[in-house]
């Protein structure tokens, strides 16, 4: 406590040096720092490691899907259902050469016309990574410029199409859902602190230091972005939820104590010295909770979860400092009128709702516990019927962007192929050319599993069925396929059919340049590449092409796409989980031993995190799985519900124990606990109702983020904060605290039999 009176009164004396030190750290990094939208990252995939058998898929047909350190995009032209005219061919040509002219595109060719000769498609391939969505972004943008430029005659529409247009039109959509969530959060805390504070002052007050911290960690996290660290727009939008939602938490923890000092009579100046000396130790034992168990996340092996600990125990500390310093320094600039007309002496002294609550919880701790118990677990039964899905739509374009048109395109004119396929890759000792009969044993097989509802390969490029001996010919009389305009030469036109030449042509994305590399682009009969059934499928496609490698001589073969990275993400998610969760638990339980100077009280505290947790998610099971009729809830939620209901759980844990800690110091427990629970009760319901509050616009508003996924983390964590709130903190934990006794404390002085238990003031531990 010393440590933090000396810091209380620093801040008091030097308070508008403080205020000016903030103002500037926060335009510096303004200034200074990119923006954070520009570096999110929409696709989950994208942060699996080297290992992953998708990523490794992908590796191995590398000359095919294109170097990590580059991204394909493509470029679709169709009419309206007519075959394309010479003056459409012109156009597209023109559209290749300013494609091609496009800084960041290091070339631009030809790869399918669509069966009914109405469409073509193009790749430019862009010397961005696909994460790389800041890189991509500026030359998405330059692309879908160079349409009207082409010339393009009457009835022939330009799109976008494929996974790298898509990722920048999510992240678009993303940023915009994110703002939105930033703006429904703020006006909902306003109101809600103008309703319990009844100040709009000290609602503006406890509130600015929340959204300037934020502000400047969204900077630093950009920063770190921009040198390599991925950011997914999962942390984007849980860094703006947490830290307003949270930091305005620890605000009303030291506010309402400032609130309670001027009501006994303390100065203003002293007041604020006085309520951060004792709140001090809480709020930073509450972020310090919260940061561990997010740092926790650092032992993940799924990118996603590694990289999510760092930004937001970066904004978490951030949030520390600027509740330990800002708000401190404008509350005592503020002092005299930042709560007009307070009562004072007495008026602090009545029980109120939350004294008398305790009063009767403490009269009968055994049934309020056993009341408890029994709700909290027909609850959590409720998460037997817990069910994984997909990340649902999170690389599907969002309704009416460029993106989302190009697709359509794709999926009407090019029914064999798809913006999203699932890429199986055969690797073989010699060129394709040199044994069609292979890739048609290699097709056939895969064919006979019943797994795909289309297959597109070397020997069926464009819908047009190619002979192996005919794809011999034609290579031996074209060449590479890559060479071959778009329109078929004078000289070839009367040896080759004009439907054959197209074929072949298509063939460039489907044989590699050296022969040795093969892809089959799939549509799978389990649904699209988003969603759960082709992500469970997963194990039968691998097997099914690991028999067509077999049959057909191949030396290599791996599947990649996005229900194959999908299905790795899953599985990397949940062996994550089982690593980290120990570790969060055992790391929060010391650090709780320490702030609460106690080994038993970690214990129940933790138990009950553990039981709200359970409680919630089977709560939001039975209304997302059972009533909402979804096929599953998205894997990462019951992970980061875990973590941060473990972490902001103990927040109100912390206040709660170290105000009943103090008390007992000169009470009874029994009257310590209805004491401590009347003086926190307050603070904590608000507290509770705050971070509920921006958890449920997550819920309501975070359509955008992840494909709506984000929805049920929201709707998870908004729940999950109630239960907490108003079953755990307010009735089990005094409960568990009085049928305990001295035990609470132990080994500390206060867990020896002393003068509380016979009405006597209990020694200072």
């Amino acid at each position: 406590m010393r440590f933090f009176e000396a810091l209380a009164a620093w801040v008091v004396r030097f308070r508008l040096l403080v205020i000016a030190g903030w103002v500037v750290a926060l335009v510096a990094a303004m200034v200074a720092l990119p923006s954070l939208g520009s570096e999110v990252n929409s696709d989950p995939s994208l942060f699996l490691s080297g290992s992953a058998r998708s990523v490794q898929a992908a590796d191995l047909g590398t000359s095919l899907l294109g170097a990590r350190t580059t991204s394909k995009v493509t470029i679709v032209a169709a009419t309206s259902g007519t075959r394309l005219t010479s003056a459409d061919v012109a156009a597209i040509e023109r559209e290749a050469r300013l494609a091609q002219q496009v800084t960041g595109v290091q070339s631009v060719r030809y790869v399918a016309e669509s069966p009914g000769g109405d469409a073509v498609q193009l790749t430019a391939t862009v010397n961005r990574d696909t994460s790389d969505v800041a890189g991509l972004k500026p030359v998405i943008a330059s692309l879908q410029a160079t349409f009207p430029n082409a010339g393009a005659p009457p009835g022939l529409q330009l799109h976008l199409a494929g996974q790298a247009a898509t990722n920048a039109a999510n992240n678009a959509s993303g940023n915009k859902a994110t703002n939105r969530i930033a703006i429904l959060s703020v006006v909902m805390i306003i109101v809600l602190l103008l309703i319990v504070l009844r100040s709009p002052l000290a609602a503006v007050i406890t509130f600015v230091p929340a959204v300037v911290a934020l502000l400047i960690s969204e900077k630093f996290i950009a920063g770190l972005g921009a040198h390599g660290l991925q950011v997914s727009s999962v942390t984007q939008t849980l860094l703006t939820v947490l830290m307003l939602g949270a930091g305005t938490d620890y605000g009303l923890f030291l506010v309402y104590r400032f609130r309670e000092e001027l009501r006994s009579g303390t100065g203003e100046q002293e007041a604020v010295v006085r309520a951060l000396a004792r709140t001090g130790e809480s709020i930073t034992g509450s972020a310090g909770t919260v940061i561990l168990a997010l740092l926790t996340l650092l032992l993940g092996s799924f990118g996603l979860y590694h990289d999510l600990g760092i930004p937001l125990a970066l904004g978490v500390a951030v949030m520390l400092l600027a509740g330990l310093t800002l708000l401190p320094a404008l509350l005592a600039v503020s002092a005299r009128v930042v709560f007009p007309g307070r009562t004072l002496g007495p008026a602090a002294d009545r029980p109120g709702l939350w004294g008398r609550v305790a009063a009767r919880a403490v009269r009968r701790p055994v049934a309020v516990l056993c009341a408890g118990a029994v709700v909290f677990a027909v609850l959590a039964l409720a998460a037997t019927a817990y069910k994984t899905a997909s990340l649902d739509r999170s690389a599907t374009a969002p309704a009416g962007s460029d993106a989302a048109a190009g697709n359509a395109v794709l999926a009407s004119d090019f029914p064999q192929s798809s913006a999203s396929p699932s890429d199986l890759v055969l690797q073989y000792a010699t060129p394709a050319w040199q044994h069609p009969a292979d890739l048609a044993t290699a097709a056939a097989s895969l064919g006979k599993s019943g797994l795909f509802a289309s297959l597109a390969g070397p020997l069926d490029p464009n819908g047009t069925t190619i002979a192996p001996a005919d794809y011999q010919r034609l290579h031996a009389t074209l060449g590479d396929p890559r060479n071959l305009p778009l329109a078929e030469p004078a000289a070839a036109a009367g040896e080759i059919p004009a439907s054959a030449y197209n074929a072949y042509r298509a063939t460039a994305q489907y044989v590699a340049a050296d022969g040795l590399t093969v892809r089959f682009a799939a549509g799978l009969r389990a649904g699209p590449q988003q969603s759960t059934a082709a992500m469970n499928a997963t194990p039968a496609v691998r097997a099914a092409l690991t028999t067509a490698a077999a049959a057909s001589g191949a030396a290599g073969n791996g599947v990649a796409g996005q229900a194959a990275g999908l299905y790795d993400v899953s599985t990397a998610a949940n062996n994550d989980m089982v690593r980290i969760i120990p570790v969060a638990v055992l790391a929060i339980a010391v650090l709780l031993g320490l702030v609460l100077r106690s080994l038993v009280a970690p214990v129940y505290l933790v138990v009950t995190i553990a039981a709200s947790y359970l409680a919630a998610l089977g709560l939001t099971t039975f209304l997302v799985i059972t009533l909402g009729g979804q096929d599953g809830l998205v894997f990462v939620l019951p992970f980061l519900m875990f973590v941060f209901l473990l972490a902001l759980g103990e927040d109100y844990n912390i206040l709660i124990m170290t105000r009943i800690r103090e008390e007992a110091r000169e009470l009874p427990l029994r009257e310590a606990v209805v004491r401590a629970i009347a003086m926190t009760g307050p603070t904590v319901t608000s507290a509770g109702l705050i971070l509920a509050a921006t958890f449920a616009v997550l819920a309501a508003a975070g359509g955008g983020v992840m494909g709506g996924q984000l929805q049920s983390i929201g709707l998870g964590l908004a729940l999950g904060v109630l239960l907490d709130t108003f079953g755990v903190r307010t009735l089990l934990v005094p409960s568990i605290v009085i049928l305990l006794g001295r035990w609470n404390w132990w080994p500390s002085p206060l867990g020896r039999p002393s003068g509380a238990e016979r009405g006597e003031p209990a020694p200072v531990p």
